[in-house]
């Protein structure tokens, strides 16, 4: 009873070792902020230009197997599976780039936090520039003000004596 139970099922001793998607860029420390943006920039326009000549391709391939002709049983069978094959390969093209725009508008949302800080401490910057001035502005009516009553109040004492 103490036996371990034999099975067919393998049973992995350590974690895969394999580099998933390994890309040729530059180390990080190697690069600037410009260079890196540019690089994933690339990247992700490589991705989209192989999507798209999916699609380019797939449907140039179904226009061409529409043609009509005398077509024996097994050609149309042939020419139906080609273009179904076609079709699924053009589906996941579609999928692959929605994921794609999916991703790229998240990244716009998401990390365009620098950009939104400057915005709102330029405009922190603008408020408070208006705020020393109006405050300004309300120093030298008061003192307008006020000296006016001082020296009607004093030209006011002057003729009662």
């Amino acid at each position: 009873m103490s036996d371990v139970p034999q099975t067919d099922v393998s049973r992995p001793s350590a974690l895969p070792t394999a580099k998933l998607l390994q890309r040729q860029t530059q180390p990080l420390v190697d690069q600037n902020s410009n260079e890196y943006l540019d690089a994933i920039e690339e990247e992700w326009n490589k991705k989209v230009d192989v999507e798209i000549e999916t699609l380019v391709d797939g449907m140039a391939d179904i226009v061409s197997l529409a043609s009509i002709g005398d077509k024996d049983k097994f050609r149309i069978a042939q020419e139906s599976f080609q273009a179904q094959c076609r079709a699924e390969s053009m589906i996941r093209a579609a999928h692959s780039l929605m994921s794609t725009i999916h991703s790229m508008k998240l990244l716009l949302l998401l990390s365009d936090e620098t950009q939104i800080a400057k915005r709102r401490d330029a405009e922190l910057r603008a408020v408070q520039a208006e705020k020393g001035a109006a405050q300004r502005r309300a120093a030298a009516l008061l003192d307008e003000l006020l000296s006016a009553r001082t020296d009607d109040g004093g030209a006011a004492a002057a003729q009662g004596t």
